[in-house]
């Protein structure tokens, strides 16, 4: 069964303390290292390099951030972590690198850039050594054999995984930051909710808000999706499922729109995600309010069950009694996900990965959760939400606080 080292009961500190957080966490990453045999991590994927040396680094748009993108070395033997980087003034303000660690950017997905990084590694990392990676560029595959002299690597994802899967206090810190700005920011553009108003005039609204809160990046581009009122007239993939997400772009909203949003920023590294169904210009009919209950009594099945010990099957069978025997999530998505320095984390509840990966999948203390159920009803738009636990012994702990307006509020 996957079952992670479980820590005490905890208490979330206001505000982070990042020196304590990059020691538990680098402490947590070297005994993962040494519980899978791996001498030396080369990390490319921008999660992994925050988790490992606590560095953030702004950017507007996360998804454009691969040619210029840090990375980290992790030597078993080394107390510190060495972090290549292209951003100067203030970029990684927040790592706990130390000066003689910091070193200037590699371009890996650039044969010039490799050929340097192939000279880096046979500065840092002995011959022989056990290497892991979590990414390999086409360059680095078109040197494998001076970038990787032993032979391939193995992967460092399951390795910061296993480390990354119970969070810190101060790590639950920071995703509770993260998400207020979120939600500080989202009462802002749904006061600006109305017909007329484009897609990307909500985006610009949340973007220029967040950012003045004191996000670090723009994890997505932000999702105003207008639901189809009937399949019939929906945007649908091959296999018959709902396309969710979709782009947005200046479609201008018009009254009665079902709206299903999806949101998320960092704050230090670590992500918000956010999700709710609005109703442009109107309110909720009776269907749809009906709809919204059902949604609300399927999460509160699922965070009945929600406890340390307790497994994704056991979430996911919650979910399905509650809506009646059929599962209340998208075919191609998930019930539920992990969420850190990465929006969407292990584990993913009611994938095709099959029952017995959720029935092995053991919920440790400190681990923290998404929960999306999505009702669909032809006719309504469908409803659908998250929200963000934290697992403890005895329950969880509710680090979302947006309300469900305009649902919710009718007797």
């Amino acid at each position: 069964m996957t079952v992670a080292t479980s820590t005490p009961s905890f208490v979330i500190p206001d505000e982070p303390d990042r020196a304590r957080m990059h020691r538990e966490t680098n402490a947590r990453l070297r005994a993962a290292m040494a519980d899978h045999g791996v001498d030396a991590l080369i990390l490319l994927m921008n999660d992994n390099v925050v988790y490992a040396t606590g560095a953030s680094w702004p950017v507007l748009d996360a998804g454009l951030s691969h040619v210029e993108r840090p990375v980290a070395i992790v030597l078993a033997d080394d107390e510190h972590p060495h972090l290549f980087y292209p951003f100067r003034e203030g970029a990684a303000s927040e790592s706990q690198v130390p000066d003689d660690h910091r070193h200037d950017a590699l371009y890996l997905e650039l044969d010039e850039g490799v050929e340097q990084f192939a000279r880096v590694i046979g500065d840092l990392i002995p011959a022989g050594a056990a290497v892991a990676v979590d990414e390999i560029t086409g360059a680095m595959r078109r040197a494998a054999d001076r970038v990787f002299p032993g032979g391939p690597p193995s992967d460092a994802s399951v390795v910061v995984g296993a480390a990354n899967l119970v969070k810190t206090p101060d790590q639950i810190a920071c995703l509770r930051m993260a998400i207020r700005i979120t939600e500080q920011a989202m009462v802002d553009v749904q006061q600006q909710l109305a017909p007329g108003v484009r897609q990307t005039d909500l985006s610009a609204r949340l973007v220029r808000r967040v950012f003045e809160l004191g996000a670090t990046a723009n994890m997505l581009e932000a999702i105003w999706q207008v639901m189809p009122p009937s399949r019939a007239e929906g945007v649908w993939t091959t296999h018959g499922d709902l396309a969710l997400p979709l782009l947005t772009n200046e479609r201008e909203l018009a009254r009665g729109d079902v709206l299903w949003t999806d949101i998320s920023i960092s704050y230090a590294g670590y992500c918000s995600d956010f999700g709710r169904t609005w109703i442009v210009g109107d309110t909720p009919s009776p269907r749809q309010q009906a709809q919204y209950q059902q949604w609300q009594h399927i999460l509160d099945a699922v965070l009945k069950v929600t406890k340390a010990g307790a497994t994704s099957g056991d979430l996911a069978r919650a979910a399905i009694a509650a809506n009646g025997g059929s599962k209340p999530w998208l075919p191609h998505f998930y019930l539920g996900h992990g969420i850190g320095t990465y929006p969407a984390e292990q584990p993913m509840i009611g994938t095709d990965l099959g029952s017995e990966y959720d029935d092995n999948f053991v919920f440790p203390v400190g681990m923290t959760l998404v929960l999306e159920p999505v009702v669909w009803e032809d006719g309504t738009g469908g409803y659908r939400s998250e929200e963000v636990v934290v697992i403890t012994d005895d329950g969880y702990i509710r680090l979302t606080d947006y309300p469900y307006t305009p649902y919710g509020e009718q007797t």
